[in-house]
């Protein structure tokens, strides 16, 4: 005589079939940690902003240009509603600014009292890297104004350095603009 099982048992039963000849999944490999940040690209140079240090990008807006500022300031615009500063950040280090305006873009900074966008001669998009990947940078490795700003390097076919946008907005030399 059958054995009369309840609907829950033999859900059971079936659970402890599949189990056993079921096939082990596949082993996943280890998730690194990651990091992301804004890739743009200054003169010949390149380089990554971590993402919460870019409030958005945007093409080069209209604006009005300021009179009595220094020449790497280019004027202001208005972006719903609010006053941005355009800071030539190739000028600001004493570089010039590409010719193709076209690839031109500002990367907004918003970071305490400083709200400034930061005109780049092109943005390369989001650049995904294995955190543990980071180099430190040496002394030795950068020269010029910019090396106060860079936090770090990211290696591979082409060599990223970390850029600091909050670095550059909390230092004195960006905030004195007047001639």
């Amino acid at each position: 005589m059958s054995q009369s099982l309840t609907a829950f048992e033999l859900l059971l039963q079936i659970d402890r079939r599949c189990r056993l000849l079921g096939a082990d999944l596949p082993s996943q490999p280890t998730h690194r940690a990651g990091w992301s940040g804004i890739g743009f690209r200054l003169g010949e140079h390149w380089y990554v902003a971590p993402m919460g240090e870019v409030s958005e990008v945007l093409h080069e807006p209209r604006h009005t240009h300021l009179p009595g500022v220094k020449p790497w300031v280019r004027g202001v615009a208005n972006l719903r509603g609010r006053l941005l500063p355009l800071m030539d950040l190739c000028g600001f280090f004493g570089h010039e600014l590409s010719p193709v305006r076209k690839q031109r873009r500002v990367l907004v900074v918003d970071h305490d009292e400083v709200f400034a966008g930061l005109l780049v001669d092109e943005v390369l998009g989001l650049q995904h890297f294995a955190q543990d990947s980071l180099e430190p940078t040496l002394v030795d490795d950068l020269d010029g104004p910019e090396a106060a700003f860079v936090k770090g390097r990211f290696g591979g076919e082409r060599e990223w350095q970390v850029f600091s946008p909050f670095s550059l907005a909390r230092s004195p030399g960006f905030m004195d603009v007047a001639i």
